[in-house]
């Protein structure tokens, strides 16, 4: 039933005759407009209208939350089946709702293994220098004495160990030099790779965080192909020394390079259920939530783990999820037994190749970047 108009009613006071988003035109009595949903009023706007639509947007998807997380956890597949068959409003945006739970994941990833590996974070470069010098020298003593003529002519190991290490630190970036005007008969990727090699010599050696000083010296041509490449090196030496540092950024960076990988994974499983009545997005949504799965069973895995100090909650995250895929695979699909257990053997082989390949690119792409 339409609403009666009354000028002198209140609720009417800052009712518009046209909607203030679309500029559609709007009669006093729509409450909302019928284009764009927003709300008709002219009222300027206040403090408690900030807090009354913060509030309301939250625990409507606070209440979407909950049951996406339910139903996604307990029924394998049945999400997925429900939103492509249009009960969306119910459940979360699963792209949304993945890019949540990934960063939550990869957030409590990497608190933990900062804490596993603060003490090599802070160990300088001496110290474990000299600490994989001793271990080397430590490996070749135990084979030097070995040796039976060594053991014969009484020859000192020690004395042989010193002589090669000597050798050993003796090297400098003169050593790998190579002038530009040679490597014009070497391909591109041999001729860069030997570039940074020297690059990362020079600067460990000699230290020098001016690219144009390190170029003069090295009579390297000043370019920004160049330039970029010593600061490459430069970035090399510093992880080197602190590892953390790019695990920390490739973890930060792990969410968003899954969230561009699972379309191409999408696109096998379309090829491998082609005659299935699924459309390409029909089989990225299931993707999508399968892969949240993984990362909501990953965070309660990592909670069980640092709550009982264990590290068997993450070993049971991985067996429940591989029942998990199968079943979900199933109901989704609705084929039988024979036919998901042998197209969930293809994909997972085809996943971890993908993954394989997508990891060494991202590993590529963020140290160039960074």
């Amino acid at each position: 039933m339409l609403e009666k108009y009354n000028k002198n009613d209140v609720i009417y006071k800052y009712r518009g005759e046209h909607c203030l988003n679309c500029n559609l035109p709007l009669d006093k009595t729509d409450r909302y407009c019928p284009n764009c949903g927003q709300q008709n009023s002219t009222r300027k706007l206040n403090f408690s209208d900030l807090i009354t639509e913060f509030f309301s947007g939250m625990f409507s998807y606070d209440s979407r939350f909950q049951r996406t997380l339910r139903v996604m956890l307990f029924k394998p597949g049945k999400i997925s089946k429900d939103y492509i068959n249009g009960k969306r409003v119910r459940y979360a945006n699963p792209f949304r709702f993945y890019l949540s739970a990934s960063i939550i994941f990869f957030l409590i990833a990497g608190i933990s293994d900062r804490f596993e590996g603060v003490n090599l974070a802070e160990r300088d470069e001496g110290f474990r220098e000299e600490m994989a010098e001793i271990q080397k020298d430590s490996l070749v003593k135990a084979e030097l004495e070995e040796i039976p003529i060594l053991k014969e002519r009484n020859i000192e190991v020690d004395s042989i160990i010193g002589k090669i290490s000597g050798e050993k630190k003796a090297e400098t970036y003169k050593d790998f030099y190579v002038p530009e005007k040679e490597m014009d008969t070497m391909d591109f990727f041999s001729k860069n790779a030997r570039k940074l090699e020297i690059f990362y010599k020079y600067y460990k050696e000699k230290k020098v965080a001016n690219s144009e000083e390190a170029l003069q010296e090295l009579e390297y041509e000043n370019t920004g192909w160049n330039t970029w490449l010593y600061h490459k090196a430069m970035r090399f030496d510093l992880f080197y020394n602190n590892p953390k540092l790019f695990a920390d950024y490739f973890i930060n960076k792990l969410p968003f390079i899954i969230f561009f990988y699972l379309p191409v994974f999408a696109l096998f499983i379309w090829l491998i259920y082609l005659r299935r009545p699924f459309n390409y997005m029909e089989h990225l949504i299931f993707a999508f939530h399968v892969q949240t799965t993984l990362f909501v069973l990953y965070i309660i895995g990592y909670s069980i783990d640092y709550i009982i100090k264990s590290d068997w909650g993450f070993t049971l995250a991985n067996t429940i999820f591989v029942f998990y895929l199968y079943k979900s695979m199933r109901n989704f699909y609705g084929q039988g037994r024979v036919k998901t257990i042998l197209k969930f053997i293809i994909l997972n082989i085809i996943f971890f190749i993908l993954a394989a390949i997508a990891t060494i690119i991202a590993v590529i792409v963020s140290f160039s970047i960074f």
